[in-house]
């Protein structure tokens, strides 16, 4: 399905109410593939992280999961298909959710507070978290949901003229439509814009230093920091998504990291203490960590709601492990959203919820002690 570029810029620009989400068919009513068919009803482009083996089959080289596809056959994201022994890629330019967000949603604290970023995805996913949020989309083949044609320049077009000075790959998972991030990135750079990507980090390192240089931006979900966690709730490893964060602290773009805390499964004050500990001393004291309630979802519904004392005792285990920038998330009002100096104690930016209700910043820094507070401000 096509959409003129005028009706993605209404519907983008519309709110929550008119954002394009996407229309999922039921899986007895997705196209259905006949024996020794390569879906060539969708459009493709040959993917740039792979290998070539015998007998016609190829090996993923993108994330972890080092997929080895047979032909005709895909990886585990759905999303990525072997056709003759070339890798295609299923959906570079096919977005099912496109949304003008701010970009607290994100969420990002320390990124041109108060400004909106055009966020967009595409289906599939390289894990599945049982607790996901977006798995109408990150679960979902691309033929089982609505996408449209929006190649990279027609996406920074359309952020242009929604006043959107930021794109966001989000929602699903962009390490699995890594050549859209990537090509995407290039169109708003040159278009004078800031992209970012929100991502599980679940990413080989080749694939991920060849994009991330052109990002302003990365948002890691730090699941757990328990593999065993990862294993059974995520199905996935712990280990490259704690390389991934030290990689792109390393090539100097802005990080920030986001914990959702579930009642039980990974908000133990030890983990809460060795994660923080961890990030202290292999990141550094100025990457924010933001501690978010979880809320029954998906496969995981028989837990509660994360108590806001569970986060707000995580805060402070934060601060005491040296953390400089320890947010609270899904708490709207609370003084965990602010922004505070860490050497005078002012509040430097006050938010509630994802609006920003007083940014106080004078050139980044703070305007009682006239210390430079990291980010990206401009």
């Amino acid at each position: 399905m096509r959409i003129d570029r005028r009706r993605l810029v209404v519907l983008g620009a519309a709110g929550a109410a008119g954002a394009l989400q996407p229309r999922l068919l039921r899986a007895s009513a997705a196209p259905k593939r006949a024996p020794g068919s390569a879906g060539d009803d969708l459009p493709a482009r040959e993917a740039s992280w792979y290998k070539k083996l015998e007998e016609g089959r190829v090996e993923c080289e993108l994330c972890p999961q080092k997929c080895t596809v047979a032909d005709m056959e895909r990886g585990m994201c759905g999303v990525r298909e072997n056709r003759g022994g070339t890798y295609f890629t299923l959906v570079h330019g096919r977005a099912c959710a496109v949304h003008v967000d701010p970009i607290e949603k994100k969420p990002f604290f320390h990124v041109m507070p108060g400004e909106k970023a055009l966020s967009y995805s595409t289906a599939g996913c390289n894990v599945e978290c049982k607790f996901c949020q977006n798995w109408e989309i990150s679960q979902f083949r691309p033929e089982q949901v609505q996408a449209y044609d929006l190649p990279p320049k027609a996406l920074v077009a359309t952020a242009k003229r929604t006043g959107a000075r930021l794109t966001a790959a989000t929602y699903g998972e962009p390490v699995v439509f890594w050549e859209y991030v990537r090509d995407a990135a290039a169109a708003a750079n040159a278009a004078g814009l800031k992209p970012t990507v929100v991502s599980n980090g679940f990413i080989q390192e080749k694939a991920l230093r060849e994009v991330a240089p052109s990002l302003a931006a990365i948002k890691i979900d730090l699941k757990s920091f328990r593999e065993e966690f990862y294993e059974e709730q995520v199905r996935g490893t712990l280990e490259p998504v704690l390389k991934t964060l030290q990689v792109i602290r390393e090539l100097g773009v802005w990080l920030e990291i986001v914990v959702l805390l579930i009642p039980t499964l990974n908000d133990s004050v030890e983990e809460v203490r060795d994660l923080s500990q961890w990030v202290r001393k292999t990141l550094g004291p100025d990457v924010p960590v933001h501690f978010t309630r979880f809320h029954p979802t998906y496969r995981l519904t028989d837990l509660p709601p994360t108590p806001v004392t569970t986060l707000e005792r995580s805060w402070k285990i934060g601060r005491e492990a040296g953390l400089n920038f320890v947010y609270l998330g899904n708490v709207p009002s609370h003084p965990g959203e602010n922004t505070t100096c860490p050497g005078c104690g002012e509040i430097l930016i006050r938010r509630v919820g994802f609006r920003v209700i007083a940014n106080n910043l004078v050139n980044g820094a703070c305007p009682e002690c006239s210390r430079q507070i990291p980010g990206v401000w401009e």
